[in-house]
């Protein structure tokens, strides 16, 4: 696609790295095939081919309006665009420059602004934890659309006290501690029956994507350099890889490289951290070895996997989890229609997009069809949640379900 960058994005960065995407888009369409929001609304602007001629006529001079504002917003940035692009549009990046460019120009309402500044700042805050347990102690009490995104409090179990030789790091998250604590610590037991130590290391905190896609990019770089210094004297002495067990931080992670290519003091660094991350389920082919014949499988639920759009589409890992979960000789599978998208969870897109949130919820609950015994599992705590929210059946991470198996 030629794009004539106007004069006040020439020889600019955004301007640049935009215009070098944009070449290779071809507008065949394919893309609208497997887009949430397009099969939901049917509108062209509504989909990734129109989303992107929206970016393109900014970067040509075009006024942006209101209406490409909210044209970009209600992009869920799966990326389900990009494993169905013949032509390997990197269409995540592009969205992000375009956000950053449209809201320079055009003032959001005042809400808009105050939920926006709330959720940037309040997720990756020290308070979101009591203010978590507060609402989890009044839970009983609060209206149903609140009463959604405060899951009910459970035990985490204990943390592993053995030392091994193999020792990895783990980012224990922002928010997911204070929802579902017991991951993480699952996260553990399961490593350490497998002969590998966690790590902790509590300076590191948010993965920085809450505020990078809320379009706070300087925010959320600052708390990626946060990370990188309280895990390179790790780094140094040799550790083994960083672990992800909620995949949209784990895609963020894995992008540190790009996202601060251009900073002189921390892209080697970045790029290192990047190329030490793993989701969880990239140790699991080395860890059924180890498990296998200690996994209590015969009392296991049948389980019913929704892969998240930033470990499918985002990371390009697909099928790992169900594999070597069956390999365990769990029952598994997959939704035998749509797995490929999104629950409609998508970070905070399910409280600034509640209505085509909840319809994409459905939806995929409805493909999911699970039955009386089985329990839904997935590999995200956004997705855990927004899932759960619509569902009686038990809604887990798949970590926590093997952890159990295990005893």
């Amino acid at each position: 696609m030629q794009t004539t960058l106007s004069p006040e994005y020439a020889h600019t960065a955004d301007g640049e790295a935009a215009e070098a995407i944009l070449r290779k888009c071809v507008h065949c369409g394919f893309c609208t095939a497997t887009c949430p929001t397009y099969q939901l609304l049917g509108d062209e602007l509504d989909g990734p081919r129109g989303r992107i001629y929206l970016i393109k006529q900014v970067l040509e001079g075009a006024e942006p309006t209101r209406a490409t504002q909210l044209h970009l917003d209600r992009c869920l940035t799966c990326r389900n665009c990009e494993s169905t692009c013949p032509s390997g549009v990197d269409y995540g990046h592009l969205v992000d420059i375009g956000r950053k460019l449209v809201d320079a120009k055009v003032p959001r309402p005042a809400g808009e602004r105050a939920v926006r500044w709330a959720l940037k700042e309040g997720l990756p805050s020290p308070l979101f934890g009591p203010a978590m347990r507060m609402g989890q102690a009044v839970r009983g009490l609060l209206p149903q659309t609140l009463k959604a995104k405060v899951p009910a409090r459970r035990d985490a179990g204990a943390w592993p006290q053995r030392q091994h030789a193999r020792k990895v790091l783990m980012l224990e998250g922002c928010a997911q501690p204070s929802m579902a604590p017991n991951i993480n610590t699952a996260t553990a037991r399961v490593l350490d029956a497998a002969g590998i130590e966690v790590l902790r290391v509590p300076k590191a905190g948010c993965c920085g994507a809450v505020k990078f896609h809320l379009n706070d990019q300087m925010g959320g770089m600052d708390e990626m350099r946060a990370n990188i210094d309280a895990w390179w004297p790790w780094v140094e002495q040799g550790v083994e890889a960083i672990v992800m067990n909620a995949s949209g931080c784990g895609v963020t992670v894995k992008e540190y490289g790009h996202t601060l290519r251009h900073d002189p003091a921390y892209a080697d660094k970045a790029a290192r951290i990047s190329a030490l991350t793993r989701d969880l389920s990239e140790l699991l082919p080395g860890m059924v070895p180890a498990l296998q014949g200690r996994v209590r499988t015969a009392e296991a639920p049948a389980l019913v996997f929704h892969p998240p759009c930033t470990l499918q589409h985002g990371q390009k890992l697909r099928g790992g989890v169900e594999q070597h979960l069956a390999a365990l000789g769990f029952s598994v599978r997959v939704a035998a229609r749509e797995s490929h998208l999104c629950c409609g969870s998508a970070g905070t897109y399910s409280v600034l997009n509640p209505e085509l949130a909840t319809q994409l919820r459905d939806r995929k609950l409805g493909n999911l069809a699970p039955a009386a015994q089985e329990v839904v599992i997935s590999a995200n705590i956004g997705c855990i949640t927004h899932l759960q929210s619509g569902t009686p059946t038990p809604v887990r991470h798949w970590v926590e379900v093997l952890d159990e198996a295990l005893g």
